[in-house]
């Protein structure tokens, strides 16, 4: 299963959470008329039709409207994004500049796994109070996802094990699962708000004069607090639905990931092994159980929402016996487990990263190779984004992670060559920015012009926690100038050009991570348009005789659109026209884009081999349009 249909599928699951969140609607409106009119006797045969039929529509419209309400309620308390789930989980930011070595560890498994996967680097937090192992991902889009890990798994767990684990959190942000997580802590509170009234009024309404007129309330609120548990009844059976089957899917895709099962099966055996487990302390661990990495409750089998340990521990080693497990269980309660020493033990901090291609290095590439590897970056992957990341000169690195740095040093990225191109850009930004920042800008270009292409992506990465940090309005001029200076005079270079589109889509995204980016829903026929003229302009930036971009144009026609009779013709504003396709071809559905995706390569590669300038603008394009595409496009052999 690729990426294209992990998405489609979470968009199916979509669909199913909505049946499953109105069934158990239908089920709590029956018990609460049921509860309503027994209590203030409209059940009687004393009782009129009218005067039951009012009372049954009245408590059904009242019982809607309280559901409604709450669930709408809970989903705008979580608009802010994964950080806002993190913080109310009781999660403290893991500083950019830290110097904690269990902060700079997870720090620095964070950024890599982030830079093979392609999207930005996910806020960080560490759940300080919970000495358990466990960790979940939260958020609406990339742009805004955060991971949180608790204190038990920082302590315990080794380097691969404790990348095991953000690898399976990463592939719930890949796959589309966090949205979807998310708007099933909103659904879920409007059913169980119900059983919180009824219990409210009991609890308020002891100790008051007796009345007549109070016991049929008081009978509701009890019928209330009943209905509640068959709230929670049915709230847990939609989490196990929805959740169990994504947690394999996660364990497989984190193996993919990394091509070893030791560091996950790892995490897993110590969280069956010890005492402690995967069991959070938190009161509010009920509203995330579905999100995490391990039961963080303890459910039953009937309402679980992770498959059983045993079970996800065999699925990556299948000769592991239940003995085994005992055995480790004896071993560490007598000597706990410390990551960091294991990691001494191991001589995992002391592995060396693989070279890297040069700019003029060639790759050979296929459409279905490329496809394969949209947001399923694997264990070459994850080397290569450490290389990467070590290739970084430690000025920049330090900048990308400062507050301050991080818009002056984006903007050194955007910059042209000194030119023609330069002069107007000056004049733009210094029309912008106030003259502290101009002047950075200015310096880090020169700083980064002879940084190697395939460095300015992970560099923009590790740059967005710090990004994301600034105020609203600042973000928002942030946005306005990187428009500013891929716009210069229509002669910026295409991959300036995306690679600036590309962090205005980020930063707008992470401003308003709910409404901003929506699944896609629109066939690739009815946005055929937009998809030709983005193959025309990619087939004519990788050529410089129009000859060959004809030939490079054609080859990807022919496996996007063989019947089309489109002639080549590249569009003679491309910078205006990029502008007006974007937000059409991200609305494309998966199976849609999966083509689109194919055909593009073909373009680019249309003779077999790509060089790196030309797979770093497709890693670019394929970003913008939510399809991140790992560091480098050659698999290892």
């Amino acid at each position: 299963m690729n990426f294209f249909e992990r998405q489609d599928q979470a968009r199916r699951q979509s669909k199913r959470l909505i049946l499953l969140f109105v069934l158990a609607v239908v089920a709590i409106v029956i018990a609460v008329d049921f509860v309503a009119l027994l209590a203030f006797g409209l059940l009687s045969e004393d009782a009129s039709p009218a005067k039951l039929t009012a009372g049954v529509i009245a408590s059904t419209l009242v019982t809607l409207g309280i559901i409604g309400v709450a669930s709408v309620y809970r989903t705008s308390s979580l608009r802010a994004g994964g950080a806002a789930v993190a913080l109310q989980m009781g999660g403290t930011p893991v500083p950019e500049d830290t110097h904690d070595f269990h902060y700079r560890r997870l720090r620095n498994v964070v950024e890599e796994i982030a830079i093979a996967s392609g999207v930005p680097v996910p806020q960080i937090f560490v759940m300080e109070e919970e000495t358990a192992i466990n960790a979940f991902a939260a958020g609406y889009a990339p742009a805004d996802a955060a991971v949180a890990v608790t204190r038990g798994a920082l302590d315990k767990l080794n380097r691969d094990e404790l990348q095991g684990v953000i690898a399976h959190e990463f592939s719930h942000v890949l796959n589309g699962d966090m949205r979807l997580n998310i708007r099933l802590m909103g659904v879920l509170f409007g059913i169980l708000v119900l059983g919180i009234i009824g219990r409210q009024v009991l609890v308020h309404g002891r100790g008051g004069r007796s009345s007549k007129g109070e016991a049929p309330v008081l009978l509701v609120a009890l019928g209330l607090l009943v209905v509640g548990y068959v709230g929670l009844f049915f709230g847990r059976l939609i989490k196990a639905g929805v959740s169990r089957q994504r947690e394999f899917l996660a364990d497989s895709s984190a193996v993919q990931f990394t091509r070893q099962t030791k560091g996950l099966a790892g995490a897993l055996k110590k969280i069956g092994g010890l005492q402690e487990g995967s069991k959070l302390a938190s009161g509010k661990t009920e509203e995330v159980a579905h999100m995490l990495f391990g039961d963080g409750v303890g459910y039953s089998r009937l309402f679980a929402t992770h498959p059983p340990l045993l079970e996800r521990i065999q699925a990556l080693e299948p000769a592991f016996k239940p003995q085994a497990m005992v055995d480790l269980t004896a071993r560490w309660q007598m000597k706990p487990p410390s990551g960091l020493d294991e990691d001494a033990a191991l001589g995992l901090d002391s592995r060396q990263p693989p070279p890297l291609p040069g700019d003029r290095a060639e790759l050979s590439v296929t459409p279905p190779s490329v496809v394969a590897q949209v947001g399923a970056p694997q264990a070459d992957d994850y080397a290569r984004a450490g290389a990467l990341v070590s290739a970084i000169p430690e000025t920049l690195q330090r900048s990308a992670r400062e507050r301050d740095e991080a818009v002056p040093l984006l903007y050194g990225l955007l910059l042209a060559p000194p030119g023609k191109v330069r002069d107007r850009q000056q004049h733009d930004l210094a029309a912008r920015q106030d003259e502290r920042q101009f002047r950075q800008a200015l310096d880090y270009a020169d700083r980064i012009a002879d940084l190697p292409r395939i460095l300015c992506l992970p560099l923009a990465a590790m740059a967005m926690p710090a990004l994301r940090k600034r105020p609203r309005a600042e973000l928002e001029k942030f946005m306005d100038g990187c428009y500013a200076l891929t716009h210069a005079d229509g002669k910026v270079s295409l991959f300036e050009y995306c690679l600036g589109r590309l962090l205005r889509v980020q930063v707008h995204d992470a401003l308003d991570p709910a409404g901003n980016w929506v699944a896609g829903n629109k066939r690739l026929a009815d946005c055929a348009p937009q998809a030709i003229s983005l193959m025309a302009i990619l087939a004519q930036a990788g050529h410089d005789d129009g000859a060959g971009a004809m030939r490079a144009y054609l080859a990807g026609m022919n496996l996007l659109f063989p019947r089309a009779d489109a002639p080549y013709q590249p569009p003679k504003d491309a910078l205006k026209t990029l502008d007006e396709l974007w937000p059409v071809l991200d609305r494309v559905e998966p199976r849609g884009k999966e083509l689109l995706v194919e055909g593009l390569v073909a373009a680019v590669s249309h003779d077999g081999r790509i060089c790196v300038a030309e797979a770093e603008l497709l890693r670019v394009v394929c970003a913008s349009l939510h399809c991140p595409l790992p560091p480098m496009l050659e698999r290892a052999a």
